[in-house]
């Protein structure tokens, strides 16, 4: 067996442990020692030893001294609530983003950052002929699309800091953002107005209307976009696109926060 395939498998049975010993003790209910831990799932105790002080590192488990044994962690806790937080998001933006498509009769998406791009987590498609796609799961750079500049230009500054010192831009039309100092400067103009546009920078032909949903604190939680045919763009339908979704953006959020 090659070396690459001894690793792969090593790491494929790794993950396996981790995920039978979170379950094992999301079952049980209360803590467990370590040696009821390696015969339940029958791994070495050694292996089972460097497996459990990672996690514990890393707030995956928790050591309970009272007791000599382990229990899951908060960051499992963490990661749950996330989760559910999402879920409750997209649960209070999805009647909304029907309002907003009726209201304007385009295609309209809800935003969430992932790693280095935003994704979309909801969205409605306009039931015109001349209609844009936005799919569940579709990723898109920040810099490129509305409802990514809007979660950018909010995002704390270490945050913005921390991407922009790893940029590289890529040009997907003539009109797509390709310096730092461009980018920069619109996202001055997007804190100050609360408001993204794209002017055919993604998808030739298609132009973006985004606004961002903040939390209490102000962190970007997602946007709202427009995605509009550039043949039927104007700026009054820019304004008045804006307006909706700014409407809508502050009802998803006093119903999320109110939860």
């Amino acid at each position: 067996m090659r070396r690459e395939e001894i690793e792969s498998n090593s790491t494929v049975k790794s993950a396996d442990r981790v995920l039978d010993l979170f379950e094992l003790l999301a079952r049980w209910g209360r803590e467990m020692a370590h040696a009821e831990i390696a015969e339940a799932l029958d791994i070495p105790k050694s292996s089972l030893t460097k497996l459990m002080r990672n996690l514990t590192d890393r707030g995956y488990l928790r050591f309970v001294p009272e007791t000599k044994g382990y229990r899951l962690g908060d960051a499992i806790l963490k990661l749950a609530q996330q989760s559910n937080q999402l879920r409750s998001l997209i649960a209070c933006a999805e009647p909304v983003l029907h309002d907003i498509t009726q209201q304007t009769a385009e295609s309209c998406a809800l935003n969430q950052l992932k790693g280095e791009e935003v994704e979309v987590v909801a969205t409605v498609v306009s039931q015109q002929r001349l209609q844009s796609h936005m799919r569940l799961g579709d990723l898109a750079p920040l810099y490129a699309v509305s409802g990514g500049k809007v979660i950018l230009a909010f995002l704390p500054d270490v945050m913005r800091d921390e991407y922009l010192r790893s940029l590289s831009f890529e040009r997907f039309t003539k009109n797509t953002i390709s310096t730092k100092k461009a980018l920069l400067n619109e996202l001055e103009l997007v804190r100050t107005h609360g408001f993204a546009q794209s002017m055919e920078e993604y998808t030739p032909g298609i132009v973006g209307v985004g606004v961002p949903i903040l939390s209490s604190t102000g962190f970007p939680l997602g946007s709202l976009n427009l995605a509009i045919p550039a043949v039927r763009f104007s700026s009054e339908v820019g304004e008045r696109s804006v307006t909706i979704l700014k409407a809508a953006a502050a009802r998803i959020q006093r119903q999320y926060l109110a939860e």
